[in-house]
């Protein structure tokens, strides 16, 4: 499918001057004096988005694309793209162990979470960064690697500067928060490009949906793996100052697109942003092969979320796999939830309308549409779907309740049959949502 690289495959040949300059350009005293894209526009929005031919490299769909973004855990495909390089020169084999470090285990979730000196298989640890994007395994790896993860990260830079990545800096192999960790879409689209070009062997590594580790079975983060036709990979991120990351590829009658799409306000805008982006690149290459002239940007509607970049937190995690995931319920007819006192209350002290007044009565029921750990994450949800689906809770109050440390993004006062209804309409169009019962 795709040609070899002809260059030498192996970084940790490169010059002792090469490597050691890079090691001292990702030191935090120097970082951003030294490279001007690492001085982010805190005021341009999050959302960039690529869309490629995964054959020629062809750009089909570009918006901000060359914007400087945090990566978060797509950061990991480049990690991968190292030990697959391993794995191919015969200096790593799949049931080689990977010990790991006090430092490594001390990783911020989301991590495999086994104790130090414990060891997991290569392959293991393969899947333990595709399926649940374990940051300590991302770290134990690094140093299993490079003897240490500094190192690794100015491997992987140097390896993203050869494969075409001119505006990316790695300083660490997870994609936890740091504010000197900077790519673009662009350059993830060819990383990802990269990754099933060179080792296409060890793609099928990101179609894993799960798997089994020491009696426990590991769910992956990819929704569209299941809910996509053709889609197989490749990986997902989150921070709250990245917002919701998805570098993903989809095959539909014998062609591939890659497609990147970085600052989503949750899960289920992103993907469907993902599938939109891929669904209408297959369109317009079917249309291009009849003849026509046509292209992404003029038949998708770009409905992009607003808000600022953030500077990350080091205390952030990856919260996508950390438990920032949206909650949703089995069935929203079988398993309600129970709205917030404050609200039962307000209504109780409320007076009732009149005839007069003329407005329909509001009930006690609601759906809720995510839980996040920001309270502008779950704000932006509501304006989302009042947005999209503004008939379906036309009648309801949009609301945040935030409890624990989560922020659940709620529209309340419907009836019964309205919240069934809506919340039901919401699912069949890929919104996450479950019915909140008094």
């Amino acid at each position: 499918m795709f040609a070899k690289l002809t260059s030498a495959r192996s970084l940790f040949a490169a010059a002792g001057l090469a490597l050691s300059c890079l090691l001292s350009a990702v030191a935090p005293s120097t970082a951003s004096a030294a490279i001007p894209y690492l001085q982010l526009n805190a005021q341009e929005p999050k959302y960039a988005a690529i869309v490629i031919d995964a054959n020629s490299g062809e750009v089909l769909y570009d918006k901000r694309a060359d914007s400087p973004r945090y990566p978060a855990s797509v950061t990991k495909v480049m990690t991968l793209y190292l030990t697959f390089e391993a794995l191919s020169e015969g200096r790593l084999k799949l049931t080689d162990r990977v010990v790991m470090s006090p430092r490594a285990a001390a990783q911020a979730p989301t991590k495999i979470g086994i104790s130090p000196g414990d060891s997991l298989s290569v392959d293991e640890a393969i899947k333990a960064m595709t399926v649940k994007s374990a940051n300590d395994v991302a770290v134990a790896m690094a140093e299993r690697l490079a003897g240490s993860e500094s190192r690794f990260s100015a491997l992987m830079t140097l390896r993203g500067q050869e494969l075409g990545m001119r505006n990316t800096r790695f300083v660490n192999a997870s994609g936890l928060p740091d504010s000197r960790q900077i790519s673009t879409a662009r350059d993830l689209a060819i990383l990802s490009r990269a990754t099933m070009r060179d080792f296409p062997q060890y793609y099928s590594y990101f179609a894993v949906k799960g798997f089994y580790f020491r009696g426990n079975y590991v769910k992956g983060h990819n929704r569209l793996l299941d809910s996509m036709e053709g889609f197989d990979g490749l990986k997902t991120g989150y921070t709250n100052a990245s917002g919701f990351n998805l570098a993903g590829s989809a095959v539909r009658d014998g062609r591939r697109l890659i497609a990147v799409v970085l600052g989503g306000p949750s899960t289920a805008w992103r993907d469907n942003n993902m599938e939109d982006l891929l669904l209408t690149g297959f369109d317009v290459m079917k249309r291009r092969s009849r003849g026509e002239r046509t292209s992404i940007a003029a038949n998708i509607y770009e409905d992009e979320p607003t808000g600022p970049i953030e500077r990350p937190s080091v205390e952030q995690g990856d919260g996508e796999q950390a438990g920032l995931r949206i909650v949703l319920t089995e069935n929203p007819h079988t398993t309600p939830v129970k709205v917030s006192p404050t609200l039962r209350e307000a209504k109780k002290e409320a007076p009732k309308p009149t005839l007069k007044a003329a407005k329909k009565p509001k009930g006690e029921w609601g759906v809720q549409v995510g839980a996040f750990k920001s309270k502008s994450l779950a704000n932006d949800q509501l304006k989302l779907v009042r947005g999209r689906f503004a008939k379906m809770v036309t009648e309801a109050e949009g609301a945040v309740e935030g409890a624990g440390g989560t922020f659940r993004a709620q529209f309340q006062g419907m009836t019964s049959d309205a919240a069934r209804s809506a919340c039901s309409a919401l699912k069949a169009k890929r919104v996450p949502c479950m019915v909140l019962q008094p």
